[in-house]
């Protein structure tokens, strides 16, 4: 089974070695918005969690159709079982994570979230045979203490529970086993095919999980519409594209501390725009978590020889 995942791992076109890593660091930098756009949906509107998700996803999706169109000048090729099974994961995760925070403290759930970007190299190492480096082990190390300091030195968010921890646990891993699946993904598909029809999975999915939750479908106005529109922009087609893209190029392993950045820009932002400053302890988490990003692109290797069955990115 190994052998069968290593045979399809994706191998990246000629190109700079720095590209692939920005990429995934500017798109960890997008999705850091998405508790934002959340936050200020659910103000606005009396949309649920589930339902701002599911139209964050309908919304990029002709998007998305347009800017294939646009700039590879055909429609999007036929998926593969791989970009659909990073659809079911990312769409699973998202829910997760909802429900996680209405069952236990943000800064919990947050963190062990996290933690699902740093277990995506240890789902490579086993699938992909991406040995991590020593580099990489010490950016884990920095980055999970920054994570934990970011996450838990905070003001109080709620109460604990057992079962919202484990939920969000869940949700951790479905965030590894969304990276490793997109970057295996890569292999045969652009990065423009895989970012839309993993967007549309997402859709399948997220239609079925609002139902169960029992939020309503359909806003009752355009206004509503703002918030989801915004998600889907930023995070969709900014965060998520740019993070497909950047998987093709990078070590899955050094793309999983790279999105870590993802929560410094939330706190940043909400700094800003809620008034809510960090604490010291906060702030140097904050720091390491960037400490961690640095050192891990200092031990990632450049891109493989081209593939020559990969002809878009």
């Amino acid at each position: 089974m190994t052998d069968t995942f290593a045979k399809l791992a994706p191998k990246a076109r000629t190109a700079p070695a720095w590209l692939g890593p920005v990429s995934v660091l500017a798109g960890g930098v997008c999705i850091g918005f998405a508790p934002i756009g959340l936050r200020i949906g659910l103000q606005m509107s009396d949309l649920g969690p589930q339902a701002i998700a599911l139209w964050r996803y309908m919304l990029a999706l002709p998007v998305l159709f347009a800017l294939c169109l646009a700039v590879e000048r055909r429609v999007p090729v036929r998926p593969n079982p791989m970009i659909v099974l990073a659809g079911i994961c990312f769409a699973l995760d998202i829910a997760l994570l909802h429900w996680a925070l209405e069952r236990t403290t943000v800064a919990n759930a947050t963190f062990m979230v996290n933690l699902g970007n740093i277990g995506v190299g240890l789902v490579a190492w086993i699938f992909l045979r991406e040995r991590p480096t020593w580099q990489w082990l010490v950016a884990v190390a920095i980055a999970v203490t920054g994570a934990g300091l970011l996450s838990l030195a905070g003001a109080p968010g709620g109460k604990a529970s057992f079962s919202g921890d484990v939920i969000a646990l869940g949700a951790a891993v479905l965030v590894a086993f969304y990276m490793l699946c997109s970057k295996l993904a890569r292999g045969q598909l652009g990065a423009m095919d895989a970012i839309f029809w993993l967007t549309a999975t997402e859709i399948c999915v997220a239609i079925l999980v609002t139902l169960i939750s029992g939020e309503r479908l359909w806003p009752t106005g355009l206004s509503e519409l703002t918030a989801p529109l915004f998600l889907a922009l930023v995070v969709q087609v900014g965060g998520q594209g740019l993070i497909i893209f950047g998987l093709g190029r990078t070590p899955a392993a050094i793309a999983g501390i790279m999105i870590l950045v993802q929560p410094v820009t939330a706190a940043a932002i909400s700094w800003q725009l809620f008034d809510e400053p960090l604490n010291t302890f906060q702030g140097f988490g904050a720091l390491l978590i960037l400490a961690g990003v640095l050192i891990a692109q200092s031990g990632s290797t450049p891109p493989q020889p081209t593939d020559e069955n990969v002809t878009h990115t």
